[in-house]
């Protein structure tokens, strides 16, 4: 296996540290403050056509997209450096590693992020009116939800689409951790308020 510290594989390596501090912030439930765009916003609904479409981009959110780039470019630039040291004895030097690394990663992210983009949730848009998300239950997906502080979830519309929405507990004091079942009651511009969604619930008995 190459050896992640040596100097032909620097630019490997900061990629897979790159890739690990994306990970680290999605898990902590801050991934949201790095401005990551979501798939059929408007702000990827210009994204389809030219070189940007052909790269992926707007298929998945741009962090998704980031941290699958950063991957195959670590991924298979190691894998050339493995093979060449196999063939030829030696791995390449940094620089001409880094640009093999990133010619071949390109069109292997596209196709991945294209097929993941596939089956990714779609956040609210256009499909329904957000309105109609009230009512809905889903689950924490990312981060713990307090008052202040939003975390993400995956909400199920009436047709079965699945929608990432932020929210917060509808209650003070309430706690909504990761993989908690919840119901949303109500909405406040972006951000929706969700109740413990185990067992029946009724909105018109939520004050």
């Amino acid at each position: 296996m190459p050896d992640l510290l040596a100097s032909e594989n620097l630019s490997f390596a900061v990629a897979l540290a790159l890739l690990a501090m994306l990970v680290l912030v999605q898990m902590a439930g801050f991934g949201h403050l790095l401005g990551d765009a979501d798939p059929d916003t408007g702000e990827s609904a210009d994204l389809d056509g030219g070189i940007v479409s052909i790269l992926g981009i707007g298929r998945v959110p741009l962090l998704v997209w980031l941290a699958c780039f950063l991957a195959c470019f670590a991924l298979i630039g190691l894998g050339i450096q493995q093979l060449v040291t196999n063939l030829l004895g030696g791995p390449f030097a940094a620089l001409p590693a880094a640009g093999l690394g990133l010619i071949a990663a390109t069109p292997v992210n596209a196709v991945v992020t294209r097929l993941l983009g596939r089956v990714w949730p779609r956040d609210e848009t256009t499909a329904i009116d957000v309105e109609a998300l009230l009512g809905r239950r889903g689950t924490i997906s990312v981060g713990t939800a307090a008052r202040g502080n939003a975390a993400r979830a995956i909400v199920t519309d009436l047709f079965g689409q699945m929608h990432n929405v932020m929210v917060e507990p509808h209650d003070d004091g309430a706690i909504l951790t990761e993989g908690a079942a919840i119901m949303l009651v109500r909405r406040e511009g972006e951000i929706f308020y969700a109740v413990d969604g185990q067992g029946p619930i009724r909105l018109d008995s939520i004050g």
